[in-house]
């Protein structure tokens, strides 16, 4: 069996038979959605009020189906918020062993949120993979003002490094880790992955990255609602603020990435997820580096873009395993322009 039909057979649990959110969550959606950018405070609250009783029920339904939490608070680190949580799938429905590795990394612009967030948003990115025959590893980080540049980038390097010497003791594959950030965290992501200030001599042992909502460049401008979390991480000496940000590190060597955004962001992201989507395809072009693969979800919202996660209408979790399955089968590998026809 070929990566890109696993794709589609180990996709066997309810959520896959809906390819829209049930009909309360569309109408929150759609309601919240114009009026996003006025108050994203009151749009997250109610994404939350909306979602929580659903992602209740599908937290519930993964653990009778067999899902587990086979670890909880694994330390990675020193720190008290240097642990993760490893949920494995069902057994026999995924006996087959080893599991592909995702390592998700949570939002919370910098200052805040953990592994848990509200509602369990977080904790059912990583059950909705374990659901599909992944092993999940949910990861929390250390944050600022405690932890500035470059720490939370430092953590996300240390937990893949964890990952790949220990998931082999829980049925994950070692060599098909990939990485999955949200929001604030993909900075931390991004950095870890192409900052040689940070990644590892030869980079991270990652076979691909997912950057969902990304916040790719470091600014305080008027518009951004979480400028004072931008600030807290990244320094008061604005002129540090693009060599230290990710955008200026995208980099052609590095494993292939997928930019993901809602129609409905906070303030500036979606503008900085298309220019990231731009600097990698430019980086394709001139370098010979994997073009990424871009998704914009119609209707969702910053926050219901990962509350949608174990839940009927997931679109943006088929979307991510299709793209990690065709990742595995070379199809997003650096491109060769100078060969006839291409790879």
């Amino acid at each position: 069996m070929t990566a890109i039909q696993s794709v589609h057979t180990t996709a066997t649990n309810a959520t896959d038979t809906a390819t829209e959110p049930t009909p309360d969550l569309v109408q929150a959606m759609r309601h919240w959605g114009p009026l996003w950018h006025r108050d994203i405070v009151a749009g997250r609250d109610a994404m939350y009020a909306a979602f929580a009783p659903h992602l209740a029920q599908a937290e519930a339904q993964a653990a009778a189906e067999g899902v587990v939490n086979l670890a909880r608070d694994t330390p990675y680190g020193a720190h008290a918020r240097q642990v993760l949580d490893v949920y494995a799938p069902a057994r026999p429905q995924h006996a087959q062993a080893p599991w592909p590795v995702m390592l998700f990394v949570h939002g919370g612009a910098f200052v805040r949120g953990d592994k848990e967030h509200p509602c369990g948003i977080y904790r059912n990115v990583a059950l909705d993979f374990a659901r599909h025959g992944w092993l999940a590893l949910n990861v929390e980080y250390r944050l600022a003002p405690e932890a500035p540049w470059p720490e939370g980038a430092v953590d996300v390097r240390e937990a893949v490094l964890w990952a790949q010497t220990h998931v082999a003791r829980f049925g994950g594959d070692a060599q098909r880790i990939f990485l999955m950030a949200h929001s604030a965290a993909c900075a931390h992501t991004a950095t870890a992955v192409w900052d040689e200030r940070v990644r590892p001599t030869g980079g991270l042992p990652i076979a691909g990255m997912a950057l969902v909502s990304p916040r790719s460049r470091a600014d305080v401008r008027a518009e951004n609602p979480n400028a004072f979390g931008v600030r807290a991480y990244y320094g008061d000496d604005e002129s540090q603020y693009n060599q230290r940000a990710p955008l200026a590190h995208v980099r052609p060597d590095a494993p292939p990435t997928l930019v993901a955004l809602a129609q409905y962001e906070n303030p500036l992201l979606e503008f900085y997820a298309l220019e990231l989507a731009h600097a990698l395809a430019q980086a394709c072009d001139t370098q010979g580096g994997p073009m990424p693969r871009v998704l914009q979800l119609p209707d969702h919202n910053h926050t219901s873009l990962m509350a949608g996660f174990n839940l009927p209408g997931n679109l943006l979790g088929r979307q991510i395993r299709d793209w990690c399955a065709r990742v595995e089968c070379g199809e997003f590998r650096a491109r060769n322009w100078g060969s006839p026809g291409g790879v």
